[in-house]
């Protein structure tokens, strides 16, 4: 049976794993609109705590016994199927969810607009949430990375959008059904529930079929695997972004700088002016075209949708300035695939300028490690030096043989240095004035930018 937001108000929702960027949002949504919640992860943050302070009860545990009392349970797929919290709601006969279908269960009460793909769907969502709320739409919005204006990845708003950022990974995307979509692109990824591209793309193709009837799909014309999706629909329809001519937005006379991008922007031959971004990268540039081609397919001011882009700050571990000292810059990122590590180096090259950038990289998963170990080691070798972490597992068990060292060994200047202490003091005893230091990958690695940064506060105020 499909559930409703009636279903769910005047009850309580326990959320297991509440502290995930995905599911903490929800969870925000689902408290204003007065629903008791609770939920367990495995350990506190600055994520649990906000949590609280807004009313939901959460224990930094998973035990059978937390989700007593409770009258639905969401799960993510990061959740073990052996969780006793699971466990035991399965025991009880309580309704399950998963975190799509909570997600889509919200999104149903509203117009939704879902972000996918591979690369780029939380920047393409928060700058779309950033330039609607420009507009004075005031959308709801469910992110997958904290807004750095807001310090949100998530809100109820008052108007009739809702802005979805639609993960891929396990295929539950289909569940959303949303009346508009933009997918950034379309390539091979998450190796452990996709085996083959062919399979990724026949997961899109299933998402695009899910749209409304009598709403629109925005597609990339630069990528081969969005333009093909978006060529392949003849139900709904579409509009392209990109550099490609032939596109409905067409993006030119691009210039790219340290922490900024700027270009024109051309709406069916007809000129919208300049596009002014304050964060770097050609792939941000194609991103705030997507949001402003959904802005022109919506009929909004695209002088509004352009003004609001120029105030977006940037989202959480996206090329995010932890700190500088002494000329030395330390940067975290979330890049964890080939493609995505390949745009951000290029972008830290020119952050850098004369100076060195190097990187500390932990892979995620063993199964994309084993997948991409020579496009890791062909994107990293942009580095003037890589410190590679071990694999950061994630729910996977190992896979013997797989290792972090099998990229380095297809490097020219890799190095393997498995313990986080031992690669962070190597960091901050090496760095010079001038450097970019980089804190790359989707696990914990994020954990040693701040670290990095205060060691080297202490090193250069004994010097």
């Amino acid at each position: 049976m499909r559930r409703t937001l009636n279903d769910l108000i005047g009850h309580r929702i326990h959320f297991i794993g509440i502290g995930g960027a995905g599911m903490s949002g929800l969870a925000r949504i689902a408290l204003s609109y007065g629903i008791e919640v609770s939920g367990s992860d495995a350990k506190d943050s600055s994520v649990v705590a906000a949590l609280r302070i807004l009313g939901a009860h959460i224990d930094v545990t998973h035990e059978g016994h937390h989700v007593d009392g409770s009258n639905f349970v969401v799960f993510s797929t990061a959740i073990s199927d052996h969780n006793p919290e699971l466990v035991r709601a399965r025991e009880l006969g309580l309704p399950i969810l998963t975190r799509a279908q909570l997600l889509a269960i919200l999104m149903s009460v509203s117009k939704s607009i879902a972000v996918a793909g591979t690369h780029g769907k939380t920047t393409t969502s928060s700058m779309l949430a950033v330039a609607l709320q420009s507009c004075g739409l005031d959308p709801s919005f469910a992110i997958g990375g904290t807004i750095t204006a807001s310090g949100s990845n998530a809100h109820k708003g008052t108007g009739e959008l809702f802005v979805a950022e639609a993960d891929e990974s396990d295929g539950s995307f289909i569940e959303y059904h949303p009346f508009a979509a933009i997918v950034t692109n379309v390539e091979h990824d998450h190796v452990d529930f996709f085996a083959t591209p062919e399979m990724v793309t026949k997961a899109f193709m299933d998402f695009v079929a899910t749209i409304n009837p009598d709403g629109f799909l925005i597609y990339c014309n630069d990528d081969p695997g969005s333009k093909a999706l978006g060529k392949s629909c003849s139900k709904i329809a579409t509009f392209s972004y990109g550099t490609d001519t032939e596109s409905d937005l067409v993006v030119d006379k691009i210039e790219l700088m340290a922490m900024s991008s700027k270009a024109r922007v051309v709406w069916r031959g007809k000129s919208l002016g300049k596009i002014e971004l304050h964060v770097p990268g050609h792939h941000n540039l194609l991103n705030g075209c997507a949001v402003l081609a959904m802005g022109m397919a919506l009929g909004l001011e695209h002088s509004a949708i352009i003004a609001g882009l120029a105030t977006f700050q940037g989202t959480g571990r996206r090329f995010e300035l932890i700190g500088t000292v002494h000329g030395i810059r330390v940067v975290d990122d979330y890049g964890h695939h080939p493609t995505e590590i390949d745009v951000t180096l290029q972008a830290a090259r020119r952050y850098a300028g004369d100076g060195r950038v190097i990187v500390i990289f932990q892979p995620h998963r063993y199964s994309r490690t084993q997948a991409f170990i020579t496009e890791f080691a062909r994107v990293l070798n942009q580095a003037d030096r890589a410190i590679l972490l071990e694999v950061y597992a994630a729910s996977e068990q190992t896979i013997p043989g797989i290792s972090s060292q099998l990229i380095v060994d297809e490097m020219t200047h890799g190095e393997f240095i498995p313990n986080f202490i031992d690669a962070t003091q190597t960091l901050i005893e090496s760095a010079q004035p001038g450097d970019v230091i980089m804190t790359l990958g989707a696990g914990d690695v994020s954990s040693l930018a701040p670290i990095i940064a205060a060691g080297l506060h202490k090193r250069f105020s004994a010097e």
